[in-house]
């Protein structure tokens, strides 16, 4: 391959060249190459996007030469010229983004019609109307997306032409209209930008190309790749391709379908199409499409001929197919296929499916599938006995339950929805500009568009709820109202949308949890047979477990017990043993705590009975569990001043003292934790006894309780030595007293750099290692989450200054380091130490990578993360193969 060529024909492409011929344009050459009908052209690399986007714009030097060479080729090959007065070629100018973002860039259609070519270009058709039908809407797509002239300009003078002349839709408008709006249209451009627009073809060429490779680096598309864990540096290819017309009367159309239903998986025909349109009228939602179905009737031998090469494209990719087609004169054309995004739900059956049919294996059904698919899948539904009448039904164009305050433009979404609050887009119908709202959103309702509409698609690869279509809502965005019937609804007021079946409720419905389906166990199966991780779940209480266990939880990874003090019932003696004024009375106090953690422990064992359970001693600071140190001063302050008894004055007056004593100017980073225990060894002293006590009377029941007992944040190995004797004692001591034993270890959390790095001497006292990666990233960056998340973080990450939330996904560099250098360090001494995670990045799917290339055993998560982290683990292993 030729390192400077910047520009391919057609004929030259083929899948395989996706990275540097983009999806669209491979695809295109492949459909091509085996006998798919489509349109003619070439395709300029992504690699000249890439290389004019690090030269600050300017294109390398052999690339103008290149186009103008493919365009001669082109045009030699189609016996046509563009923009010639007569057989006048014209073409469309696409991006074609290497992974598929749909919507995110920018198009040109009609480019080459003029004042010179349009009226050869109406003769040859026979039809006027048609040529300046597609004169007109090419100015509007230059303008827009070329200049930068507002969309809204040309709007504003459509809307007042087709009421001017007393009609609704643009094809009512005659041919004079169209002429007049031309020349409006020109200009209303030249007083937007100030000068003449350009009308040399080839130069609107160049500058349309140009305009395509800017898109790459627009804000939405931008907003999209972040979304979609997409690289910045993959740049665009751009396609050149001989115009076909749908606009060209009726027996021309356009439409867009998918193989199977993308929002079920379905194996039945699903699309739409607009007879005398071109392709934007159907995904930008301007004509309400008709099904697919209605097609036979009209267009017969287009309709069968399209439903042969659907299922041809499906056998020859093994996957479901998103294709764009038109129909010029009855004559099909295939623009575009691709695969098609699709619902979580749908990616299960459509994946189980295909392994059903032979075309694809486990391994691949398991690469087709992202992780966060499993996850949209665990979100809630509407309890359907609370529905009662809807306001409205729309489409069901994406599935799922949303429940939010009203907000009608994307700024506002997600302004909204970064401060947390559960917001619900309600547009006419949503544009690619819209996607940050969207993201921010918890679902979106259009008044306007189809199922292949932009609101649709971006929505039902996002996993959010929508409905659109819904064209008996009314909506005043400059009064932020929304009228539907004759209840009128304003901004920050609460609906309900059902994506699957398209209903819209006043208020805020109940919600059920997700039921997982047999597609969805299937998969999580298969990850079970592929993966080498162990998934286990941070659980507290016996009902966690349980359900842990039900989600697949090979173990718990980390049961909290400071968790368990927190019941309000449970205070009053928590706070007994820490007012205690002498280890007399603290011992008085935790003796009454002690049948309390018995009891807990005791019903998580029997959850969990034969898999490993790990129990983290006590951590926060103690004065979590005391009244805040305000709040008690002014208690104090308000019983003095009210006359309070002496007695009740002095009780609280204590409290204060005993508040003000344990607080710290940084808990976080104070007596918590195995500091902690050193000063208070009564306290693990009775967490063990619990432990012991419960595991004993388990195994007597005839469970099989496994004990590991973690401490937590170690920094020296001093102290893991001194607080793993009290916890050896008491175990031989409840032991002795029962005439009984059973086998447990004991080990620690990793979660200080010191400990990472000083790991093979603190792993002298451990026989097990568990990387607490939410403190650990904590004390690693400096950066306290409470307060980060809340104020810079997302700063950081729309700026890119950090490639994402770090407590969401692990700092890779850094704190991933300090995790392969403990396992390392550890293992170095102890070469089957076993090791773990048990922080939020457990079941994280870009985390599990992480520590799967680590070689950690296992990784601990939620338990309605479990089948994620499952998943995700198999992932890991597919990836690295």
């Amino acid at each position: 391959m030729n390192d400077n060529k910047f520009v391919y024909d057609m004929s030259e492409g083929d899948a395989s060249m996706k990275a540097l011929l983009g999806g669209k344009g491979a695809n295109v050459a492949e459909m091509l190459r085996i006998g798919v009908p489509v349109p003619d052209g070439f395709t300029v690399t992504t690699e000249a996007c890439i290389e004019t986007t690090n030269r600050d714009g300017n294109w390398p030097e052999a690339l103008w030469g290149q186009i103008q060479e493919g365009l001669a080729r082109l045009e030699e090959r189609t016996g046509r010229k563009l923009g010639a007065a007569d057989r006048p070629l014209l073409v469309s100018v696409r991006s074609g983004a290497v992974v598929s973002m749909p919507g995110m860039m920018d198009t040109i259609l009609n480019l080459g019609i003029s004042d010179q070519s349009v009226e050869a270009l109406g003769a040859e058709a026979g039809n006027p109307r048609f040529a300046w039908d597609s004169y007109r809407r090419f100015i509007q797509m230059y303008g827009e997306v070329v200049e930068s002239v507002p969309g809204h300009v040309y709007e504003d003078a459509l809307t007042q032409m087709k009421s001017s002349r007393g009609v609704s839709q643009d094809t009512e408008l005659t041919t004079e209209d169209l002429k007049e709006l031309v020349v409006t249209f020109k200009r209303l451009s030249s007083e937007q930008i100030g000068q003449e627009l350009p009308t040399d073809p080839v130069e609107q060429l160049r500058r349309s190309v140009d305009a395509v490779f800017r898109s790459w680096l627009n804000p939405r598309a931008g907003v999209y790749r972040r979304a979609n864990n997409i690289p910045d540096d993959l740049g665009t290819a751009v396609n050149v391709m001989q115009m076909v017309f749908g606009n060209r009367g009726d027996t021309s159309g356009t439409g867009v379908c998918f193989t199977r239903n993308p929002s079920t998986g379905e194996k039945e025909l699903y699309g739409e199409f607009l007879v005398n349109a071109q392709g934007e009228d159907v995904v930008a939602g301007i004509r309400t499409p008709k099904r697919l179905e209605e097609m036979e009737a009209v267009l017969p031998d287009a309709y069968h001929e399209l439903l042969a090469t659907m299922t041809r494209l499906e056998d020859h990719y093994s996957d479901m197919q998103d294709i764009e087609f038109t129909i010029e004169e009855k004559k099909l054309y295939l623009l575009q296929t691709r695969n098609g995004k699709r619902t979580a739900a749908a990616a299960m059956r459509v994946a189980t499916d295909l392994v059903d049919e032979g075309k694809i294996d486990k391994s691949e059904a398991l690469r087709r599938i992202e992780p966060a698919q499993l996850d949209q899948l665990l979100h809630p539904a509407i309890d359907a006995s609370a529905k009662g009448k809807p306001l409205t039904v729309g489409l069901n164009a994406s599935p799922g339950a949303a429940v939010g305050a009203i907000v009608f433009d994307a700024d506002t979404a997600e302004a909204k929805g970064k401060a947390g609050e559960d917001v619900v887009l309600v547009r006419w119908e949503t544009t690619p500009d819209d996607i940050a709202g969207v993201i921010a959103s918890q679902g979106v309702l259009t008044a306007h568009g189809g199922m292949t509409s932009h609101a649709a698609v971006v929505a039902r690869g996002m996993g959010k709820p929508c409905v659109a279509g819904a064209s008996g809502i009314r909506l005043d965005p400059h009064a932020k109202s929304l009228t539907i019937g004759d209840k009128v609804l304003q901004e920050g007021d609460i609906i309900t949308l059902d994506g699957s079946t398209g209903e819209v409720f006043d208020g805020a419905l109940p919600l059920v949890p997700p039921q997982v389906n047999a597609d969805f166990e299937k998969i999580v199966e298969w990850a079970d047979e592929v993966r080498r991780l162990g998934v286990r779940a941070n659980a507290d209480t016996g009902e966690d477990a349980r359900k842990a266990r039900e989600f697949g939880a090979e173990g718990i990874g980390l049961c909290r017990t400071e968790h368990m003090f927190m019941d309000s019932s449970r205070l009053p003696a928590v706070r007994k043993m820490i007012l205690a004024d002498d280890e007399d009375a603290r011992e008085l106090a935790l003796a009454e705590i002690l049948p309390m953690q018995q009891a807990d422990f005791e019903e998580i064992f029997r959850a969990m009975s034969g898999l490993p359970v790990t129990i983290r001693l006590l951590d926060p600071p103690l004065h979590e569990f005391l009244p805040p140190l305000l709040d008690q001063a002014l208690t104090v302050q308000r019983l003095e001043l009210t006359g309070a008894s002496e007695e009740e004055v002095a009780k609280a007056d204590g409290l204060l003292s005993r508040v003000k004593k344990l607080t710290e100017t940084n808990p976080m980073l104070g007596t918590r934790g195995v500091r902690l225990a050193l000063l208070y060894p009564e306290i693990p002293e009775m967490q063990v006894r619990a432990i012991a006590r419960a595991a004993l009377k388990v195994a007597e029941e005839g469970g099989d309780p496994k004990v590991e007992i973690m401490i937590p944040l170690v920094a020296f190995s001093t102290e893991l030595e001194r607080t793993r004797d009290i916890v050896d004692e008491t175990m031989t001591d409840e032991f002795n007293r029962a005439g009984k034993s059973l086998p447990y270890t004991v080990g620690t959390m990793i979660e200080l750099p010191r400990a990472a790095v000083r790991a093979d001497h603190i792993a002298e006292h451990a026989d097990f290692f568990s990387f607490g990666t939410n403190d650990l990233t904590q004390t690693s960056l400096g950066i306290s989450r409470d307060d980060a998340e809340g104020k810079f973080l997302a700063a950081y990450v729309d700026e890119q200054l950090v490639p994402a939330n770090p407590f969401a996904s692990i700092d890779v560099d850094g704190v991933g380091e300090l995790v392969r250098m403990g396992v390392e360090k550890g293992r170095s001494v102890k070469p089957e130490l076993k090791t773990g995670v048990c922080g939020e990045h457990g079941g994280d799917p870009a985390s599990i990578a992480l520590f799967e290339s680590i070689g950690l055993d296992y990784v601990s998560c939620s338990p309605y993360r479990v089948p994620i982290a499952r998943f995700a683990a198999a992932r890991a292993v597919l990836g690295d193969k």
